[in-house]
């Protein structure tokens, strides 16, 4: 499962990146135990909102409604998985 970091996190590691140049970012990266994509993709974050990085949360949902979305589709398909178990049960007990 992929590590959730916070919104204050993302940012230091972003201005430790910036006050430490001469390190370049991979060894940046390195030192705060990050990935080099991950700190490249917070630095651009970093710089298109105004020296935030958002942070969405677990899922990566970009609303509530996508959030509710997802967890009906996985009640969906938990439900007709349950089904379909029954449907063969019920055609093995029935002959």
């Amino acid at each position: 499962m992929a590590t959730q970091y916070t919104e204050d996190f993302k940012k230091d590691a972003v201005r430790y990146w910036k006050e430490h140049q001469e390190l370049g970012i991979a060894k940046c990266a390195k030192n705060l135990g990050i990935g080099k994509s991950t700190l490249s993709s917070w630095g651009k974050a970093y710089a298109e909102n105004d020296g935030t990085v958002p942070a969405r949360g677990r899922g990566n949902f970009e609303s509530d409604e996508a959030k509710e979305i997802a967890r009906l589709r996985r009640e969906l398909r938990d439900t007709r998985d349950a089904l379909d178990l029954l449907k063969k049960a019920i055609g093995i007990l029935g002959k």
